[in-house]
């Protein structure tokens, strides 16, 4: 509230409309005196805060950055949507139940710490159970090493497209984000449209884990998943998929191979995956060299980065949605949204081991080693410019994680042709897009091999606009690429050492 005394008496008797883009104030009762003025002062101020930390002089971008974080997330603490006295919602909602609601939220505060402090799952995710309501699809283990499991999922019919999908997920997050209950399943789509897919499941990281580095998710992830996929599937080029981070590493992986002449791969699609670190978002005001020697001193002792702590920085860079306005429907309303799929999934995280997130950070964040032509893998240097098979890369339109105009910087490091699409949505959200979803919509243009690229806001004002999901576009994508339909391939391959280990969802995503 001290925010709002800032602002002069002639702007506290303006009560324009505060700005549509702020959810907080969108309700009828915002527009009501005096509610209306305390919100529009409280957004000029939040306005005085950011310009002010913005011009400040003397400074480097990135401590400007986090000071204007910083003081964007103390305005945030005081806005009047934060408290009873000042939120006219929270206030009829008083009235109206006799102040059940704030008991309410006061045993949905005390419910939430005891799960907090027990690490217990948010209430209603034992409805979501790995294998039973979500992670489904009928499929086989067929590869198992120290760090993947290999998952080959079972055709919908008789017969195929004769290139498998391979996916690639980020081992920050579980696999089955692309997997979860069947209508929000990309991987069950994938299936029933012909395609014969796989999937990698991480390792959950214990401190046994801790020496494990980015060469090895490579050759023990990616390399040694294309090797059992080429095993079931012989003499077929591969159609590779990566999201978020399994998608950087995919990339470089494309590089590697391009760089000496393994020309496996059919088609490489990156979903919100960056490959260029200059602009990163809000997770780079985390990222610099003394916050890095920090964060390795505290996972010495461990051997990892526990998935809690990844998990306050997302909060953190997205508090808006995650925090304060979980906090008004569950402590000031006593309101307890349905769990969703999504957020059971969001809720079972994972480890992440020393060595890899040190150089992770380092050599991509810090250093932006691959856009600059200097990430090392076998001894030398790999060159996004030697990516020969086509690409599909998407970017979401509320990415906080990988905001699409990094994502885009991808047309300026390599020549092959470029399918470009932009899709409504957040780095999740816009990623679970099945068909049939209202108020969904999607850009998209394609860049061909050589030819130059177009800056964002160009590429904007060219691309095409399209109603719904972004999956029956992608789909023809690949299916324009790929051959005729085929007879399904046998489950894992026997005879190379390859037969069924157990059924899907495997034991690796089991892991707590």
């Amino acid at each position: 509230m001290i925010m709002i005394m800032i602002n002069t008496l002639a702007q506290m008797t303006d009560t324009t409309p505060p700005a549509p883009r702020d959810r907080r104030f969108a309700s009828a009762a915002w527009q009501a005196w005096p509610f209306a003025v305390m919100s529009q002062n409280f957004l000029w101020a939040e306005q005085w805060w950011r310009d002010a930390t913005q011009g400040m002089p003397g400074i480097s971008d990135h401590q400007r950055a986090q000071i204007s974080f910083a003081a964007q997330q103390m305005v945030d603490l005081a806005s009047p949507a934060n408290f009873i006295w000042s939120n006219p919602e929270v206030l009829a909602r008083t009235a109206l139940t006799g102040g059940a609601n704030l008991w309410q939220g006061a045993r949905n505060w005390l419910d939430d710490e005891k799960r907090l402090q027990t690490q217990a799952p948010p209430p209603g995710a034992g409805e979501f159970e790995v294998g039973k309501s979500v992670a489904v699809t009928p499929g086989q283990v067929i590869y198992r090493n120290r760090l993947i499991e290999l998952i080959q999922y079972e055709p919908t019919g008789g017969m195929v497209r004769p290139e498998p999908i391979l996916i690639v997920p980020a081992w920050i997050m579980k696999y089955y984000i692309l997997d979860l209950s069947p209508g929000n399943s990309l991987i069950k789509y994938l299936v029933d449209q012909g395609h014969t897919v796989f999937a990698i499941s991480w390792l959950n990281p214990t401190a046994d884990e801790r020496d494990l580095g980015m060469a090895d998710y490579q050759r023990l992830g990616v390399m040694d998943a294309l090797n059992a996929v080429n095993s079931v599937v012989p003499g077929q080029k591969v159609h590779a998929l990566g999201y978020c981070l399994g998608g950087t590493l995919l990339a470089i992986a494309a590089a590697t191979m391009g760089r000496d002449g393994d020309a496996r791969l059919a088609s490489l699609s990156l979903l919100a995956a960056q490959t260029d670190f200059t602009e990163p978002g809000e997770l780079s005001l985390f990222i610099d060299e003394p916050q890095i020697k920090a964060l390795e001193a505290m996972m010495a002792s461990k051997g990892y980065l526990d998935s809690q702590q990844m998990a306050s920085a997302f909060v953190l860079i997205n508090a808006k949605d995650l925090l304060w306005s979980r906090m008004l429907k569950d402590y000031l309303l006593g309101e307890r949204a349905p769990l969703s799929d999504m957020m059971a999934w969001n809720a079972d995280g994972t480890r992440l081991p020393c060595r890899m997130h040190s150089q992770y950070l380092r050599r991509l964040f810090l250093h932006n080693e691959l856009a600059n032509g200097h990430y090392p893998v076998d001894g030398h240097a790999v060159n996004l410019r030697d990516v020969q098979c086509p690409v599909f890369c998407l970017g979401t339109v509320r990415d906080q994680v990988a905001p699409w105009r990094s994502v885009y910087k991808l047309h300026r490091l390599t020549v092959a042709d470029i399918t470009f699409v932009l899709t409504s949505g957040g780095h999740n959200v816009g990623i679970v897009n099945p068909p049939g979803v209202p108020g969904r919509s999607y850009q998209m243009l394609t860049r061909a091999r050589g030819d130059l690229c177009l800056a964002p806001d160009d590429w904007l004002e060219a691309a095409s606009h399209h109603d719904g999901s972004w999956w029956p576009a992608w789909l023809a994508w690949l299916q324009a690429r790929s051959g005729e339909m085929i007879m399904a391939p046998s489950m894992g391959a026997p005879a190379q050492g390859l037969p069924p280990i157990c059924p899907a969802p495997g034991t690796y995503v089991l892991q707590r």
